[in-house]
């Protein structure tokens, strides 16, 4: 239990109704979790607005309430606090109420489109292999040195996400690496934390369903750097165009790294197989079990990140060349018997599918088929899907339509829409079949000896989001299934 006064610290109030000497037990936003002494704050959410709960909060035991607009009557035993932004107040009260985790540990935060989740998986790996004790946050796993918490956002709400970094803290973790997504920007779930440093990987279209316009997207990534300290660095991929925009105003040490272009750390691609990469960075030749382009970005990004951390870099590129890839990342099966390879990847995202259907084909050796079962997402940025769909066909032999997580949506409709970007000349090479199991089942049943199947859009997702119910489905047990029997 916390005081008031104690948990205001770096709080930007307007005005406060009450007495500030008082326990508080909990911070919540849902006033369906309020108990006794707890502080409320009142969200203005996407679709619903916090406001509209304050009573209900007091009435389920909430002492004090932060909020943006003042309710007409008070409470007299209650104190209110009145600030600018409610979201910015319950990031601050977050952290402070546990003691500022993210002052105590080596907070690194990885932001972009895509490679966030692989990146930082990977730093937690390099970092517990160089005999660290780390913490992850990701959206795939959090972990506190070897223990898995679940996670159920990329970046979790401030009080979940600084009690992680605090349980950390207390394990004795000396690094943490988090990802930081759009949406927790610029909901402001990152307020008051401390980064060491921040890591920029590209930026593509994705999120317009949340963020409305591409701009919008890269101020939101933009803000990450434009807040972090004069003693933290940013690391940025100079090979997308929009790298240097997002460290126009930041007060933060700059670093850049690319393939192609200039920049401060440079990686080159010896060799690119099925079996791994041959890379040569700083001097030195080394080979990764990770695949294609996009992974050598990413190693490269964690190789200077653990350069920047002060880390020596032999011992890095040792650490490595160790390194495993990351669940539902171009993780691949392979059928001996029928010759027959069959990848799964989370590519939800136009530029993801382009990368890994690009990878795929440097990895061609003769007449191999591309087959690729593709869907998009219900309720997300509609515009992309018949992106998704074109990509598809422009890169692979064969492409299967069909549903991913429909959520409140129609999956035909969504398929529907998918169907329009399929060219008149690609439209006899794609199929829909909504049931994704079955779309699954066909694309092995199709497959001959040489052939490549790509499962993409769903990864390490362990389900399928159908009217509001999550159903057990796991894209690799369903792929091996099929291809290995």
């Amino acid at each position: 239990m916390k005081q008031l006064n104690d948990i205001l610290t770096d709080v930007a109030t307007l005005k406060i109704i009450g007495t500030v000497d008082k326990p508080v037990d909990n911070i919540i936003f849902d006033s369906r979790k309020v108990g006794s002494d707890a502080a409320f704050v009142a969200l203005k959410g996407t679709k619903t607005d916090g406001h509209q709960y304050i009573n209900k909060a007091i009435t389920s035991g909430a002492t004090t309430i932060i909020c943006e607009q003042l309710p007409d009557n008070l409470e007299s035993d209650v104190t209110y606090i009145q600030v600018a932004s409610s979201n910015e107040a319950l990031g601050r009260l977050a952290a402070n109420f546990f003691n500022n985790p993210s002052e105590q540990i080596s907070l690194i935060g990885v932001t972009g489109t895509n490679g966030k989740t692989t990146t930082v998986t990977l730093l937690h790996q390099l970092f517990s292999e160089l005999g660290y004790k780390v913490g992850l946050l990701s959206t795939v796993e959090n972990k506190i040195g070897d223990r898995i918490v679940a996670a159920n956002f990329t970046t979790p709400y401030p009080m979940e996400l600084n009690g992680l970094l605090a349980e950390m803290v207390d394990t004795g973790c000396e690094f943490a690496f988090m990802e930081v997504s759009s949406h927790a920007i610029a909901q402001r779930r990152i307020a008051g934390l401390k980064f060491k440093g921040g890591v920029f990987s590209n930026l593509t279209q994705d999120h317009l369903d949340y963020h409305k316009t591409f701009k919008e997207y890269l101020y939101a990534k933009k803000r990450f750097f434009d807040e972090l300290p004069a003693d933290a660095f940013s690391l940025v991929n100079t090979d997308d165009r929009n790298g240097k925009v997002m460290v126009q105003n930041t007060t933060s040490k700059v670093i850049s790294y690319a393939l192609r272009s200039m920049a401060d750390y440079k990686v080159k691609i010896i060799e690119n197989r099925l079996s791994g990469l041959v890379l040569q960075l700083d001097g030195h030749e080394f080979y990764s079990h990770l695949i294609g382009e996009f992974n050598a970005y990413n190693l490269l990004a964690v190789y200077t990140t653990a350069v920047l951390l002060e880390e020596e870099p032999k011992d890095v590129l040792v650490a490595l060349s160790k390194l495993n890839a990351v669940e539902g990342r171009f993780e691949y099966l392979v059928n001996k018997k029928r010759d027959i390879i069959g990848i799964v990847d989370y590519s939800h995202t136009p530029d993801a599918l382009e990368k890994v259907l690009k990878t795929i084909t440097t990895l061609r050796t003769g007449n191999e088929r591309v087959i690729t079962v593709v869907g998009c997402g219900g309720d997300r940025d509609r515009t992309k899907r018949p992106i998704m769909a074109g990509i598809a066909c422009e890169w692979s032999d064969q492409v299967i339509l069909t549903s991913d997580n429909p959520r409140s949506e129609d999956p035909e409709a969504i398929i529907k829409e998918m169907e329009a970007g399929v060219s008149v000349i690609a439209k006899s090479k794609a199929l829909s079949i909504t049931n994704r199991e079955q779309a699954i089942k066909a694309a092995c049943q199709m497959a001959n000896s040489g052939d490549i199947i790509l499962i993409a859009g769903k990864g390490h997702e362990k389900y399928q989001e159908i009217n509001g119910v999550k159903h057990p489905f796991d894209d690799k047990e369903i792929l091996k299934e099929n291809l290995m029997n």
